[in-house]
């Protein structure tokens, strides 16, 4: 009865997620996929990659799904990483130090898929759709230097604000010169192709019910094992990870700018699982605190006196609303660091 609170979050947490393989089954990009290299940011390249480098193995392991390399450098606290560059295998030692800075940047696209630029949509008053560039056409060089990835373009870019450049692009078999006026934000108003299966092969694998049953408890079991990972690093001197901590800003963020099932879904098992995983805490005014005295009766076949189950619970809530002041506390020093 105690847990009963916990266990319907983690029933309701399989649930959602053996409803969601039934539905949509499971789509994801092979790591083996990823044809023309990563895309990292500033901190990414203090880890000591670069764009386009090929992620081979993390710690000797390889990793099918590329969209948990990232997961799997953190939670795992992995040592090496094994790269391929310019033709030549190499070895990547993590930083010592690395997932503290990563922590204190909070830089999700650290390690990104880099994709060729080719134009989906405009801006409204785009200067590349003025200068006569079209939907379909590929972005591969700007005044004579070649930029056949879209962050290239968008680095080289930058250094010729309120400048006239030369873009170079391809339409069907023909190569086009087109001039276009870069305004001061260095933006040409163009919005490149961003679906992966446009460029890779994403891998897709349908669920019946029967599939969907273990493969949800599954994932509900893995989902556990990362947040109780997640966990460690807050309670990490070295890491730090507290500071990233949130409240109700930032559980709000989570959430995708345009509604989507899928999205609505996942969330709501993660934080299904969430729920459940900090419930059983040794707190007390949580189920895991009468859990923890329960366990103390049961070995000392002794119960605790009234009073200090009164003083046990007030110290509890105290614990509780300090966390509570602390994550919306971060929130409110992140908006004014913005």
């Amino acid at each position: 009865i105690m847990l009963g609170g916990v266990t319907m979050n983690i029933i309701l947490a399989v649930l959602i997620y053996i409803g969601m393989l039934f539905i949509w089954g499971e789509e994801y990009l092979p790591t083996e996929s990823v044809k023309y290299g990563i895309v990292v940011d500033s901190v990414g390249a203090e880890l000591g990659l670069q764009s386009g480098d090929r992620i081979i193995t993390v710690d000797k392991e390889r990793v099918e799904n590329f969209r948990k390399i990232p997961e799997k450098l953190i939670l795992d606290e992995a040592k090496t990483i094994q790269i391929e560059r310019g033709g030549e295998t190499m070895d990547i030692q993590v930083p010592k130090g690395f997932l503290g800075k990563l922590v204190k940047h909070r830089s999700p696209n650290f390690i990104d898929v880099r994709i060729p630029f080719y134009v989906d949509r405009f801006s409204p008053d785009s200067p590349a759709k003025k200068a006569g560039i079209e939907k379909g056409d590929r972005i591969i060089g700007l005044n004579g230097n070649q930029t056949m990835f879209f962050d290239e373009f968008k680095n080289e870019i930058q250094k010729h604000k309120n400048q006239t450049v030369d873009v170079s692009v391809i339409r069907d078999s023909d190569t086009l010169i087109l001039p276009v006026d870069i305004p001061q934000e260095g933006l040409i108003g163009v919005y490149p192709v961003g679906n992966l299966a446009e460029f890779f092969e994403v891998r897709e694998k349908d669920y019946n019910l029967l599939q969907a049953i273990p493969a949800g408890i599954s994932r509900t079991y893995s989902g556990i094992g990362s947040y109780l990972k997640q966990l460690k690093l807050i309670f990490s001197p070295e890491v730090k990870a507290y500071e990233s901590v949130g409240g109700f800003i930032t559980i709000g963020n989570i959430f995708p700018s345009e509604w989507h099932w899928q999205s609505f879904w996942t969330l709501t098992a993660f934080l299904s699982i969430m729920l459940a995983i900090l419930n059983v805490l040794p707190i007390p005014a949580l189920d895991g605190g009468h859990v923890m005295f329960l366990m103390y009766e049961i070995i000392t076949r002794r119960k605790p006196s009234d009073k200090f189950m009164e003083y046990a619970q007030i110290t509890g809530m105290i614990i509780l609303f300090a966390l509570l002041i602390f994550a919306n506390g971060n929130d409110i020093v992140r908006l004014f660091n913005k």
